[in-house]
């Protein structure tokens, strides 16, 4: 295998964008009158929702006194109260009240970061405001439609969110890590193309007539009972730029026209994954595997759940070790492999991503009547 060599990229300088959507909650984790503590980007943020249901996401800490405001209480229909000194603010961020005194400072406010609730998730935009564009959230429709059904869990990885990233843009490690459910010789023994624009980066495999390892044996005859034989099995890995992947993922009778896309005789699944740096070690990923057979099944809901979220947790007790290595060999580079080439397109973007930004902010005022 050709070595393709370093990628410049330490634990340094794994840095994240942040005018970017994260998802920092799961929809149903953000009460009405409750308030959630979450950090993402290295911004500590204080999320509720109003009384009509609209959710806030609020910087965590009191213009005052630096107070959490998430171990504060919520005011009336959109405010929430300083726990220490009581100090009001409203959804804006804006103070909107202090004690002991009738005059408001004009700069007591703080940052209230753009929020949208989409795909099951609850988006924030940690950078500058202004660039909130909602038609930037990646794409999730799986997540919330009719034709697929599903579930998903929250891991607290402790680890680089890139890290997430490469392990989800490279499957064959599956023969490796997840050799008892989904990995199999032919992982690394088949082709691969990979495809990238300025804001996604897509891997396709196919396996052609191999034997259906255990997870996916089991879903054949959930939908087809008492499968025996071959199958073709594919993943199509997307990345959608700052830290999502969807894997297009299934198996199909051999021969039946899988790669020629007529699934009817197999089963297919979206694996859904949104990866949310919280520091430049620790990360929370939201997934979810979703499918588009047996809908009204809970019970095959609930086994696929259980069942990735086991496969899910080899794949958290390598990053944790990786990431050790990583703060004991600070300096060391990563060197690349051609199983690699996706992974280094989506760390080549995201760095695009964070060089423009810096770019951004260094760059020089323009003189007032400069043209």
């Amino acid at each position: 295998m050709t070595d393709l060599g370093p990628t410049g990229a330490t634990a340094k300088n794994m840095a994240y964008p942040l005018d970017a959507w994260y998802v920092v909650a799961w929809d149903h984790e953000v009460g009405r009158r409750e308030i959630l503590a979450r950090t993402i980007a290295g911004k500590p943020m204080a999320l509720y929702r109003t009384e009509e249901g609209r959710p806030v996401a609020l910087a965590d800490a009191c213009w005052h006194r630096l107070a959490p405001l998430s171990m504060g209480k919520l005011i009336g229909s959109e405010g929430i109260q300083c726990p220490y000194h009581g100090l009001q603010y409203n959804s804006a961020g804006r103070c909107t009240h202090m004690p002991a005194q009738q005059t408001i400072n004009p700069s007591a406010m703080v940052a209230s970061y753009p929020v949208v609730e989409r795909h099951r998730f609850v988006w924030v935009w940690p950078g500058d405001p202004t660039q909130a564009d909602p038609d930037l959230i990646p794409d999730m429709f799986q997540m919330d439609s009719p034709d697929w059904a599903g579930d998903g869990r929250t891991i607290d990885v402790q680890a680089n969110y890139q890290l997430v990233l490469d392990n989800l843009m490279d499957l064959t490690h599956e023969e490796f890590v997840h050799s008892s459910s989904i990995g199999q010789d032919e992982l690394s023994e088949s082709d691969f193309v990979v495809t990238h624009d300025d804001r996604t980066v897509t891997v396709t495999r196919w396996m052609h007539d191999i034997d259906a390892p255990p997870f996916w044996l089991k879903n054949m005859r959930d939908k087809f009972p008492g499968f025996e034989g071959t199958v073709d099995r594919w993943q199509i890995i997307e990345f959608q730029a700052p830290s999502t992947i969807r894997i297009d993922v299934g198996v199909a009778k051999a021969g039946t026209g899988a790669p020629e896309g007529d699934r009817s005789q197999g089963v297919n699944g979206f694996v859904m994954n949104t990866i949310s740096p919280v520091d430049e070690s620790t990360a929370l990923y939201f997934w979810a595997f979703m499918r588009n057979y047996r809908l009204e099944s809970q019970l095959i809901t609930t086994q696929l759940r259980d069942g990735v979220h086991g496969v899910f947790g080899e794949d958290e007790a390598m990053l944790t070790a990786q990431q050790k290595a990583i703060e004991a060999n600070p300096d060391h580079e990563f060197y690349n492999l051609n199983i690699d080439a996706g992974g280094m397109w989506v760390r080549r973007l995201i760095q695009r991503m964070v060089e423009a930004e810096r770019n951004l902010t260094s760059a020089p005022a323009v003189p007032e009547g400069a043209h």
